[in-house]
């Protein structure tokens, strides 16, 4: 199959070697990275490919489709302006493939597995230790930098997105924005974040109780009485979905599974997203774990399971993990380190 790909983490995937400026074309057993001269000594240190530079990538991309007489090339149509893409089409026929690449990349091989096992290894010691200075009396400004600090372990490593530092009825909000408000002891605190291991990312949310003493433990008590019921509905659900999944289960499954224990529970309308999305080189990937998505779970899929109850101007739970499907068995990444 003759295919060619625009994006930088597809690009890595094929060669180890990406640019924001590049494309990879892969004809027969040739494999192309085009990128433009900022980057070529770059490439031809790193790509496992053959690198050829040039000012406009899409030019060149149709002189090698000319040169190896291609009938017909695979293409993610998605991802490319009318214009570029109608330049392809002049040289050659192109077929359309949605979401080639993450379909490509749905499965992980052991190798990936390892890489993302490690980000969530790390990622979650990084949870572990800001649980340490997490103190009462600073804004969630204050509190996301400090813990994007410890995340990156002070700019060493990458994170895999925008941390989110939600605090009581900001945590309401499932994509929150960090504001001016104060946390004290009794509060409702909300993370989600994630670090990047040789490229492949990591997720995890945790909400927690303020007291003396911060635990990132999923076994959290509040001392609000609504707080506590909502937040043990959303951990059985959860555990109740971790617990369904399992190679040849529909990712819809898994998703009606946790919205039942919520829904049954009362608070079905306050469950706002869907139950997770695949993680890898990028954050959100196949599988999405939704209502609608047919797909089944297979050997070496990497997704998250994290269900959520957001109460307008009160507060929001979330509880998100990292699961693996490896050797026919769900494993949680990270779950309680």
């Amino acid at each position: 199959m003759d295919y060619i790909l625009n994006k930088e983490n597809e690009i890595y995937y094929e060669c180890g070697w990406s640019s924001d400026n590049a494309l990879f074309l892969s004809v027969g057993d040739r494999r192309y990275v085009i990128t433009d001269g900022r980057y070529t000594l770059e490439a031809k240190q790193n790509a496992k490919a053959d690198v050829i530079e040039a000012k406009d990538l899409i030019k060149k991309a149709r002189e090698l489709i000319l040169k190896h007489r291609l009938k017909r090339l695979h293409i993610d149509p998605t991802n490319y302006s009318k214009k570029d893409y109608e330049s392809l089409k002049k040289v050659t026929n192109l077929i359309d493939a949605p979401f080639f690449s993450f379909k490509k990349r749905i499965r992980k091989n052991k190798n990936e597995l390892n890489l993302i096992k490690e980000a969530a290894k790390e990622g979650a010691l990084a949870f572990r230790e800001f649980s340490k200075i997490i103190e009462d009396g600073v804004d969630e400004f204050e509190l996301s930098f400090r813990f994007k600090e410890v995340l990156t372990k002070r700019g060493k490593r990458e994170l895999s997105f925008e941390p989110i530092v939600a605090i009581n009825e900001n945590a309401a909000l499932p994509h929150a924005r960090v504001s001016n408000k104060v946390l004290k002891k009794g509060d409702l605190l909300l993370l989600d974040a994630g670090i990047k291991h040789k490229r492949y990312c990591s997720d995890r949310t945790r909400t927690l109780f303020v007291g003396d003493n911060v635990s990132m433990s999923k076994t959290q008590k509040f001392s609000n009485k609504e707080i506590q019921k909502v937040y043990d509905i959303v951990r059985k659900a959860q555990e109740k979905a971790i617990r369904a999944v399992k190679v040849g289960v529909r990712a819809k499954e898994l998703d009606k599974i946790a919205r039942d224990v919520i829904e049954k529970a009362g608070f079905g309308k306050y469950f706002v997203h869907s139950l997770g999305h695949g993680v890898g080189l990028d954050i959100h990937e196949f599988p999405f774990i939704n209502s609608r998505n047919e797909t089944r779970i297979e050997e070496g899929m990497v997704f998250t399971i994290e269900p959520g109850i957001y109460i307008p101007n009160a507060f929001g739970v979330r509880i998100e993990d990292m699961v693996i499907i490896e050797d026919g068995k769900v494993k949680v990444l990270s779950e309680e380190v």
